[in-house]
């Protein structure tokens, strides 16, 4: 599971809409039912890297910051 993270712009006060480019590497069982439906029921996440974030009110990508 994906640690959770909260990110705060310093620049406009900005709790909540941010966009997060992120890239993810994960490894799952996929359980195709007869139907041709898919359930994937187990996932692990093998690697994730953050690559931006950028707040979604004023745009600033510099003056974010993890809380």
């Amino acid at each position: 599971m994906t640690e959770k993270k909260r990110y705060k712009c310093v620049a406009c006060g900005n709790l909540t809409r941010f966009d997060v480019v992120r890239f993810q590497r994960v490894r799952e069982f996929h359980h195709f039912t007869t139907g041709g439906d898919l359930e994937i029921e187990d996932e692990h996440t093998i690697e994730e890297t953050i690559e931006s974030v950028t707040c979604r009110w004023c745009e600033s990508s510099k003056e974010v910051v993890e809380i």
